[in-house]
């Protein structure tokens, strides 16, 4: 990581959810500069969760949303891999 640059950046230039990011790496805080970090190799589909949408609607099943997205939870204005 460079000065400056935070998991959120690095996650967006990457286009991958900074949970996702921080999780395989491991993560509980903000990376200190000059961390360096594994980035998923999987591409998918980024997409910003609207209301009334639901795991198994967006990915076709709660558990493939949680291994995908390295959370339970699912919240309006979230982003997340379908």
């Amino acid at each position: 990581m460079k000065k400056g640059q935070r998991l959120k950046d690095i996650a967006s230039a990457f286009r991958i959810p900074p949970r996702v990011l921080a999780s395989r790496n491991g993560l509980k805080e903000e990376p200190r500069e000059g961390a360096l970090l594994k980035i998923p190799s999987e591409r998918r589909d980024l997409y910003t969760v609207r209301g009334g949408e639901s795991k198994t609607l967006l990915c076709g099943s709660s558990e493939n949303f949680e291994e995908r997205n390295c959370t339970k939870w699912l919240y309006p204005g979230q982003i997340v891999w379908l």
